[in-house]
This record gives structure tokens, sequence and C-alpha cells, in this order.
């Protein structure tokens, strides 16, 4: 019964995180590996199962592949403090009445990997689809799928979106586009995390992109940028204008804080609750040990595979409310 447990648990940390397995190689791993038990007293509870929220929650450890029972190791990005726990690596900073941690942690490991995934893989492509067109007078291979993916993001998505001079705000696009489709497809594979699950990565992005909004509104508009933040509608008579001026001001900067707050909070919920999904279907696995844990195990391969295409999705939302907003604001909209 132990060994059936140990056995599970491993087999499952290797494929909780690969969502583009094939469905028959997983049913064929279903067949092999649930099998009928029972469940005794005195038997302990199964250790070292969880192997999804790993995926979503940040730490001061980076699981590694490794040869042994896990086939993994954790690698301490910090300090070794007393009980052999890992700590931060630097001792927090003093900003006025803030203590500002600048350790390493795990998500931040997966944030640089993703930006530097994401820079290899575009200016490679560049080169390649120079070099191709050049050589042969059109593109081939992998930089032909990088550059429709550039050109549906830039003729459908940002110029149609942001308006005239649109082109200034392509670059800011892609790059919300690929960053955020890498750090979401890093959380799919075994070993990773997806950092886009932490609500301070997305709160991050958020307000970058709030940042960029705002400062295009301002150039756009000039001093009429004012009528984004303070209500005065001239075709009201006097004595309306103020109350209204009162009432309406603090909607209209409550609804600036509500776009980049909505942008944080779709992604952050879209990829945490996918993995709780596939947690809460494995843990079925380990509680009906037996054949019925076919059910649950379907289920959450299903799940993984959806979590494909939602990992996309969100990438392409995020970037087309943000061309949305900057279109907005440069119109003079709010």
């Amino acid at each position: 019964m132990r060994s059936f447990d140990r056995f599970l648990a491993s087999t499952l940390r290797l494929t909780a995180g690969l969502r583009f397995v094939p469905a028959a190689a997983m049913f064929a791993l279903a067949a092999s590996v649930i099998t009928p038990s029972r469940l005794t007293a005195q038997e302990p509870a199964p250790q070292n199962v969880d192997i999804i929220t790993p995926h979503i929650t940040d730490s001061y450890e980076l699981e590694v592949p490794w040869f042994n029972a896990h086939f993994a190791k954790e690698v301490c990005l910090g300090r070794h403090e007393a009980g052999g726990e890992c700590g931060p690596l630097w001792d927090p900073v003093a900003i006025g009445p803030l203590n500002v941690n600048f350790s390493p942690t795990k998500h931040v490991v997966m944030l640089l990997l993703a930006a530097t995934i994401a820079t290899l893989v575009l200016v490679g492509s560049a080169r390649a689809h120079a070099r191709h067109t050049s050589q042969t007078g059109h593109p081939k291979g992998f930089a032909t799928g990088i550059e429709s993916m550039v050109l549906f993001l830039r003729n459908e998505v940002i110029l149609p979106n942001v308006g005239h001079h649109g082109n200034a705000y392509v670059p800011f696009g892609l790059t919300l586009f690929f960053f955020i489709l890498t750090a979401n497809l890093l959380g799919l594979i075994p070993y990773g995390s997806t950092a886009t699950g932490n609500i301070s990565v997305t709160a991050t992005l958020a307000i970058i992109t709030f940042v960029v909004v705002e400062i295009s509104g301002m150039r756009a508009q000039g001093l009429g940028y004012l009528n984004t933040l303070f209500y005065w509608n001239k075709d009201l008579p006097l004595l309306m204008r103020v109350p209204m001026f009162l009432i309406m001001t603090p909607v209209e900067m409550m609804g600036k804080i509500t776009k980049p707050f909505a942008l944080a909070i779709r992604l952050f919920a879209n990829m945490t609750a996918g993995h709780i999904v596939v947690l809460a279907l494995i843990g079925l696995i380990f509680l009906f040990k037996s054949i019925a844990s076919g059910a649950p195990f379907i289920m959450a391969v299903l799940i993984m595979m959806l979590e494909l295409f939602v990992a996309l999705l969100q990438a392409y939302i995020f970037t087309l409310l943000s061309s949305v907003f900057i279109g907005i604001i440069r119109e003079g909209g709010h």
C-alpha cells in the first residue's frame, strides 16, 4: 500500500506539469498506476503527494531534476537557517516605513527565465527572418510562425485599438504578450512555476500598463488630460456643474484604478484556478485508491490540456485590454 502511494506520488510529480502529453499516453499511465487497494487504519497518511501547489506558490527553494525516488531536488536560493529551512538571501532594506525584500525567490528566477527565453526567441526569429529573406526571398521555418503571431497582434489587436500613431505602442504590446505567454507556459512544465499566479507579479504588470496608459494620455491630450481626472461638464448650467464635479470626480479617479486592478486580478485568478482544480482532482485519486480513480485522472488530464489554451488566451486578453485602454485615453475618453 505505501509503495503504491510513493510510486503514484513520484509519477504524478513528473506528469502534473506536463500539460501537453498526448491523451493516449496519459490513459496508458492511468491504467498502469491505478490499482485496487484497501486502506487500513494503521497505515500513516501518504507524504509528499502535493505536486501542484509548488507551481503557484513562491518560496526561497527551486526544484530541479534529480535522480532519486522523487526525481527532484530542492535548491536553496537564499540562506540555510536553523532547522534546515531556507530563508532570504539578504536582509530586508528599509525604505521609509517599509521593509523591502530584494532576495531572489522561485518566481523571480521564473520571471528572469521567461524574459530570457522571450528575448532569445524573438531576436533569434528576427535574425533568421532577415537571413532567410535575403537568401530565398521569403522567411521559412519557426521564424514564419513567430512572424505570423507578431503581424496578427500588430494589425488585428494593437493598431485597431490604439488608433492613430499606434505603431509607437506595438513594441510594448508585443513585449506584454510574449513575456506573459512565456511565464504562463513555464508553469505548465515539470519543475516549473507559474509566476503569473503571484498577485505581486500581475499587479506589477498592471501598474506598468497603467503608467504607459496615463503617459500616453498626457502626451496625446495635453492639458485636456485633466478632463479624465476632474469631471467638468460645460454643457450643464453652472449650478449643476459644481455638485456634479464633487460627485463624479471621485468616480472618475476610481475608474482609473479599477482598470489595472481588473488586469491584475484576471490574470492572477485564471492562472491560479487551473492549478487548484488539478490539485483537487489529483487529491481524489489518492482518496479513492481504486479503479474509480480513473475518472478524476482523466478529468485532470483534460484540465491540463485546457490550461495550454488558457495560457495563450490570458496573454492575448492582457495585451488586448491594454491596447484598448491606451486607445480610449488617447481619444479623450476615460
